[in-house]
């Protein structure tokens, strides 16, 4: 039972408000796309906080040391648990 409270905790980095943090569990997409999001610092258990947020445009996101403007297409793909 425990395995699936964890999969409901799980959800697309979208989902997320503004300074809401999370922390990546996943991500979803080709070869070259996981590539680009792991050189800028978005990899699984990395912690991220929603900084800004403008549906349906762009979210900006801190990852590391750094902010990210992310596309929301590519953030649907960043799945993420929500840490409080």
């Amino acid at each position: 039972m425990e395995h699936g409270k964890d999969l409901k905790a799980v959800m697309p980095l979208t989902a997320l408000s503004v300074g809401d943090e999370g922390e990546i569990v996943e991500m979803r997409g080709g070869r070259g796309m996981l590539r680009r999001l792991s050189d800028m610092g978005f990899t699984p258990s990395a912690r991220v906080k929603v900084l800004a947020s403008c549906p349906p445009g762009p979210m900006l996101i801190g990852v590391r040391d750094a902010r990210i403007a992310l596309g929301r297409g590519v953030a649907m793909r960043i799945m993420v648990r929500e840490r409080r």
